[in-house]
């Protein structure tokens, strides 16, 4: 039976994700938690698939409750649930231990789509992209013809906030493989390898927020 444990101190949140949580194909059970102390207390004897966790909660905060909890379980899988201007919580997520982050404002197509990725084992800050965030590498000034244009950092955007090619595409009303373009032309700017680095690089030099 897979089980999905969401844990933020508003009821209201709590529930309407977990109606949308309930709709995901795989997922047999949704339990809720109102904090972090209720998710370490409660984690040894049910051992759910997911843990949905939101940073910022009075008494123990969503980090810290990631830490202690992937510390003594490192196979936990915890998805940070973060506020569009919570840029720094993402890399304190990421050093805590979680697998991922998703901002509360998306979609319920991302919130599922997410959800299934993770459930999969699938990380949703790529190893890449942890590195850097984790290490915080000093910014490098690139040569003139890095700067992006207008669409590719569009595309930038749809990545950081943990987009596949097709949901971009769909948002700017173009074709997966336009969006491909698009993405191969700026790693060659950024001077990266993967959609993980170019994000990492985004966030340091403030392309993307």
């Amino acid at each position: 039976m897979t089980t999905v444990l969401i844990c933020d101190d508003h009821r209201i949140v709590r529930e309407g994700l977990r109606q949308f949580v309930a709709g995901v194909p795989g997922v047999d059970k949704v339990e809720t938690a109102a904090s972090g102390e209720e998710v370490l207390a409660r984690y040894p004897h049910e051992h759910p698939d997911l843990v949905l966790m939101d940073v910022r909660m009075p008494g123990l905060g969503g980090l810290e409750t990631t830490r202690r909890l992937v510390a003594q379980y490192p196979k936990a899988k915890v998805i940070m649930l973060t506020a569009a201007d919570d840029r720094d919580q993402v890399a304190a997520a990421v050093t805590s231990g979680a697998r991922g982050y998703l901002l509360k404002d998306v979609s319920h197509e991302e919130l599922c789509a997410a959800v299934a990725h993770a459930l999969d084992g699938l990380d949703l800050v790529e190893p890449s992209l942890r590195r850097a965030m984790v290490s915080r590498e000093p910014v490098r000034t690139g040569p003139p013809q890095a700067q992006l244009t207008e669409r590719e950092l569009q595309v930038l955007t749809g990545m950081s906030r943990g987009k596949s090619n097709s949901a971009i595409g769909r948002e700017l009303y173009l074709s997966e493989d336009t969006v491909k373009t698009h993405a191969r032309r700026l790693f060659r700017k950024l001077g990266v390898n993967d959609r993980a680095q170019a994000v990492a690089l985004g966030f340091r030099r403030g392309l993307v927020t």
